[in-house]
């Protein structure tokens, strides 16, 4: 167990009257824990409390010989494993309990009188997750070293007659030639009109002269998640092409110039957005700026309009703007951004000017 971070836990939660917790989120457990289990359709649960009884409950399909410096209890699917939680809790005390609990489990613990009463505890994790430590950070920074040097290569794949699948295909063998554990998510490449939606599944459609090239791709590497966007041009930019293009970048600089700690989030997002509106573009801006990172692609704390929290040291997270004219051509530029004491830190490098593929 990481007793420092459970620690910081505890503390979030003792602010909302909280002395106990069931965790049941994989990459929570994994990040108070160390150890990374994928329990697909059974359950995985970690039990805190203030007094340091803590149990981790694991099935039995998923064996370990690590010592984890905490109390494991083994369950088999025939087990009655909301009984076994329950006879850990503190049923006077009011109980935590985190998003990823399903229904089923809540509504058995609540049945069994587990707690006094049942607090969503994810925010206090979050909070805690958010902040990212010099270990985490650094992890941070050498993944997205990786997808920096990635994506040159992904760059010189686009010729005459590849499609996006094709393009996509190679994505993972070039981030383990690099050193990474593969993709964090699935790569989104489009050419042209498909570059307009945003969230385009790379299909058989061929590159054509004058297409914009769109690479959002990140990878994993030690369970830790990068993600970056850029725009290419194969043959040539038209005219409005170029006018968007340059509208985003200027978008992308202002929102990370805006970053420091105490800064709002939502600032944040507004600084860069203003600029697109001010373009006329602003009904083509259709998401929120950016989102947070770190063991998972997307992490509580978005930089959009509504979102007031100020940003802390130690948060990373993404500023992507972009523009989508339907039928036309889309654009999007992103890096992820890492709050540091005084500023911010960009984690990526590679050049953000535009580029015309010959």
């Amino acid at each position: 167990m990481n007793d420092r971070r459970v620690d910081r836990v505890l503390a979030q939660l003792k602010e909302k009257g909280v002395s106990q917790m069931i965790l049941t989120d994989p990459s929570s457990i994994f990040y108070l824990t160390g150890k990374m289990i994928t329990p697909g359709s059974r359950l995985l649960a970690l039990y805190i409390n203030e007094e340091g009884n803590h149990r981790l409950f694991v099935n039995r399909l998923f064996p370990m010989k690590e010592d984890l410096g905490v109390e494991v209890r083994w369950f088999s699917d025939t087990d009655d494993i909301c009984r076994m939680m329950a006879e850990c809790t503190d049923p006077r005390r009011a109980l935590g309990v985190d998003r990823k609990m399903t229904a089923e489990h809540l509504l058995a613990l609540q049945e069994l009188g587990a707690g006094g009463s049942y607090v969503n505890g994810s925010g206090c994790v979050n909070q805690v997750r958010g902040q990212k430590d010099e270990e985490e950070q650094r992890k941070m920074i050498e993944v997205s070293a990786i997808n920096d040097r990635a994506m040159e290569q992904f760059k010189n794949l686009v010729k005459a007659g590849v499609t996006e699948e094709a393009l996509a295909r190679q994505v993972e063998l070039i981030y383990k030639s690099l050193g990474a554990d593969g993709n964090s998510f699935q790569p989104h490449i489009a050419f042209g009109a498909n570059a307009a939606d945003p969230h385009h599944k790379p299909d058989g459609t061929v590159l054509k002269e004058g297409d914009c090239v769109l690479f959002d791709v990140g990878c994993r590497k030690d369970y830790y998640c990068a993600d970056m966007t850029r725009t290419f041009f194969y043959k040539y930019a038209d005219n409005e092409a170029r006018k968007v293009y340059d509208t985003v970048l200027r978008a992308n600089l202002a929102g990370e110039a805006a970053i420091h700690p105490g800064a709002r989030f939502c600032d944040i997002d507004r600084a860069a957005r203003g600029l697109i509106e001010e373009a006329g573009y602003g009904p083509y801006f259709i998401h929120r700026l950016g989102h947070s990172i770190g063991i998972d692609v997307h992490e509580p704390g978005d930089a959009n309009t509504a979102n007031t929290d100020p940003v802390l040291p130690g948060n990373v997270f993404s500023c992507e703007p972009g523009v989508y004219l339907a039928g036309r051509v889309g654009v999007r530029i992103e890096d992820l951004c890492m709050v540091t004491e005084d500023g911010v830190k960009i984690l990526n490098h590679y050049p953000k000017e535009l580029q015309v593929i010959d």
